[in-house]
């Protein structure tokens, strides 16, 4: 299957590492042209320059903005103005016990995890929708279904955005958008490394911390190993593509089995 995106413009909120700069490698080594998103104008930067390398010849353009205000949004949209693919991939994840998550913490998690998603897509879906073409995703996650204990906040943003996500997919139906979440699973990424460490002996070498985290915090994988960015970008390429065109309203999961259901 060959992607062709080009002519395509697309943003990723959150895109200087991770999972986020795996999906824009993905979209731009496909053809689109791609807003790297973070708060750090040095950071954006230096992840351009990075992509640049790994994708030559990419069109990779900055984003320098607060994804999770009014004015980052603003922003977006003036750098942006005729987006095709909105990624958004912006989050924060942490774990904490249940009853000592403060009201404060539950707020920002919302606020971070789901309102930025809200209103970014409030920002650009009407000018898709006008245009009869465009691709909207969310990345949530298998948590969002299996809310971890020592993370209930963070899961519970997940399961917003899957509600969120069908709520928008009927807003734009009929009119040539797409909306959909990406479920990811355990993910590959330097901040997971550290969350893994945070609940095992950081002694231990990063091959057996991480069987021991998926042993001890994440049996139901069956996968039985992290997943790789990559692997989570795959998705999001092929569901920004005219392959994907009768895709929507769904929670799509690229959770390496960890989600106990035969049900997508």
């Amino acid at each position: 299957m060959r992607i062709d995106l080009s002519g395509r413009t697309a943003l990723v909120t959150g895109s200087t590492q991770g999972i986020g700069a795996a999906i824009a490698r993905g979209l731009g080594g496909s053809g689109a042209r791609v807003g790297v998103n973070g708060r750090s104008e040095d950071r954006v930067l230096r992840a351009i320059e990075k992509l640049g390398r790994e994708v030559p010849g990419g069109d990779f353009v900055p984003v320098v903005a607060d994804a999770t205000t009014e004015e980052g949004a603003a922003h977006a949209a003036e750098r942006l103005p005729e987006l095709d693919i909105l990624v958004n991939n912006l989050g924060i994840f942490g774990s904490q016990p249940a009853l000592e998550i403060s009201d404060t913490e539950w707020r920002r998690y919302f606020d971070v995890n789901v309102l930025s998603a809200v209103r970014l897509t409030r920002t650009f879906l009407p000018g898709m929708t006008r245009r009869g073409r465009g691709r909207v995703q969310y990345i949530a996650s298998d948590s969002a279904v299996v809310v971890p204990a020592e993370m209930i906040h963070y899961g519970m943003s997940k399961t917003a955005l899957l509600a969120v996500s069908r709520g928008f997919a009927k807003e734009a139906a009929g009119t040539g958008v797409t909306v959909n979440c990406v479920m990811a699973g355990p993910t590959h990424t330097g901040g997971v490394e550290d969350f893994v460490y945070s609940l095992v002996d950081r002694e231990l070498p990063w091959p057996e911390a991480q069987r021991a985290f998926m042993r001890e915090y994440r049996p139901q994988s069956l996968l039985q190993r992290l997943i790789e960015p990559e692997e989570i970008a795959h998705m999001c390429v092929y569901l920004a593509s005219d392959f994907a065109s009768a895709t929507t309203g769904g929670a799509v999961r690229v959770d390496g089995g960890y989600v106990d259901s035969i049900l997508p």
